[in-house]
């Protein structure tokens, strides 16, 4: 591999990083880092930067297959900022005032905006002025959990129990809005009047891989984080990390794909070289941007294998069915940027995921990619559709019966609502948990690290620093968790890490403080 004439620069003893994995966690931490001096390279065993941040080809060019719009914008203009750069030089942002549309099969059709005036009417005019009450309080609830923990949480690189006891104890009266001991499905049932405003919030939780039935109230501030804003990225989600990669790469980060790395090896205790087919290369850290129960079984070594508690990784988050296509629209159905269709059974839908079985009376999440800004595309327009599907285990395998009936449920549900697409999709356009398994090794097809069920979930999540001196993690499986916004705060903390441990010196000031949480 040729070395660029500023690599060539860079001082003998500057410490070597490896970062494995270019999703937006390792794209992230490799522009931090070598924003720092550190000599820095990337090892990517897929074709292209974005990790699950990625796109397919279709008919009417590439489409979204991840996470499809931007929330919590500061984070990102805080990692240009913290490089010298500024976001909007490198990527085109255009804030959406409708979040997001809503559909149930009686016919009842609920927008939810930015502006929150504009949402509580819009409540009030379909469900009453008692739900636009509850509504509002809800609204103040999330407002008020999001600004008390996203310090102590989101911007530690390492939540403490009693460190967040301390800021509950100094403002007792968030203690109500938190709803100890209370699932998140159980505080909306309980604060709600209207059950489809219960079904809409508890939502929610999948947002993070999780069922509202087993995951704490206090991720109904997920609903803050998106309230305060949803961006498109113009090009698409991918066009993010290209971005973010070009940035690092023109600071002299070295980038290798198709180069999967299949040993970390070490010595004395710590690591000192990376293997890939290309060769070995010898290193001083390493950055882990995968699934970090690829660790613990033992993929990238045997002397990796504890490195990570297994509390840390199980029980595993949920998967997906995901559909990208372009089709034309038929019936001139109206269909917004955002689209939810939700399952006629909001108590039970989410029983078949709690036995890792498939749904039967699912919701649906369409994102239509080219109706960003309120546009009504002429002719065939790309989409992605989501079904939430639990994780599988280890070695199994799907048929095509399987796959079949998956994309049969699908669409089969979208035509209940009127809502059809021709050409119709081919099986090839699904993705599911077992090829997220392939994909990203060691995951089960999880697409969101551990699952954020129980009470102390938030805790049990890896930090940056492993058992292992020179190793780091980064990526929505260590803390502060999934989604894009997440992970690129766990790489703020992740290089912060290593530029202390390695007396790294960065060539411009840091922000003073680094925040924020996320929605996937």
């Amino acid at each position: 591999m040729s070395i660029t004439a500023l690599e060539s620069n860079i001082p003998e003893n500057t410490p070597h990083i490896a970062v494995i994995g270019a999703g937006i966690g390792g794209l992230a931490a490799a522009l931090r880092l070598i924003h720092t001096g550190a000599k820095v390279t990337v090892f990517e065993r897929h074709a292209k930067p974005g990790g699950k941040m990625r796109t397919l080809p279709s008919d009417a060019g590439p489409v979204d297959a991840g996470p499809t719009v931007l929330t919590l914008k500061h984070v990102f203009d805080d990692l240009f900022a913290d490089v010298g750069a500024r976001l909007e030089d490198h990527v085109t942002l255009t804030a959406e005032p409708l979040l997001a549309r809503h559909f149930w099969r009686d016919g009842t059709t609920l927008d939810l905006m930015a502006d929150p005036v504009h949402s509580r009417q819009n409540v009030a005019d379909i469900f009453g002025t008692q739900a636009a009450r509850d509504f509002t309080q809800f609204g103040k609830r999330a407002a008020a959990l999001f600004d008390t923990f996203d310090a102590p949480m989101m911007q530690s690189p390492t939540p403490d129990l009693s460190a967040m006891t301390r800021t509950v104890l100094r403002k007792p009266a968030i203690i109500p809005a938190m709803a100890p001991h209370n699932s998140l499905a159980k505080m909306l049932r309980n604060n709600f009047s209207e059950p489809k405003l219960v079904q809409l919030f508890s939502r929610y939780a999948t947002y993070v891989g999780g069922l509202p039935d087993d995951c704490p109230a206090i991720l109904s501030l997920i609903w803050e984080a998106e309230r305060r804003g949803v961006w498109h990225v113009e090009g698409g989600m991918h066009r993010l990390a290209v971005a973010i990669e070009a940035l690092a790469r023109k600071k002299g980060a070295q980038f290798r794909y198709n180069d999967h790395v299949s040993w970390i090896e070490t010595d004395e205790g710590r690591p000192c070289a990376v293997h890939t087919e290309s060769g070995r290369t010898p290193v001083n850290a390493v950055l882990f941007n995968g699934d970090p129960r690829a660790l613990n079984m033992g993929m990238l070594g045997p002397d990796l294998e504890t490195v990570v508690p297994p509390l840390a990784i199980e029980p595993r988050s949920l998967s997906a069915q995901v559909q990208a296509f372009a089709a034309t629209v038929e019936n001139a159905f109206p269909l917004a940027a955002h689209n939810v269709f939700f399952a006629d059974d909001g108590a039970e839908e989410y029983t078949p995921l709690a036995r890792d079985a498939l749904q039967s009376d699912p919701t649906l999440y369409v994102c239509a990619q080219d109706r960003f800004g309120s546009a009504t595309p002429d002719g065939p327009e790309r989409f992605e559709i989501i079904l939430n599907a639990p994780p599988v285990r280890d070695h199994s395998t799907i048929s095509s019966q399987e796959s079949d009936q998956c994309q049969n449920l699908i669409f089969n549900r979208l035509a209940a609502f009127g809502l059809t697409f021709s050409p119709p999709p081919m099986v090839s356009t699904l993705t599911g948990p077992h090829s997220f398994a392939a994909l990203f090794p060691g995951s089960n097809g999880s697409l969101y690290g551990r699952s954020p069920a129980g009470m102390m979930a938030a805790f049990a999540r890896p930090t940056a620093r492993t058992k292992m001196a020179g190793l780091y993690l980064t990526g929505g499986g260590a803390h502060p968790g999934a989604g894009v916004p997440m992970a690129t705060l766990s790489a703020a903390h992740a290089a912060a890490a290593m530029s202390a441990d390695l007396c790294l010196t960065s060539t411009s000031p840091q922000a003073a403080t680094l925040g924020g949480t996320s929605t996937a």
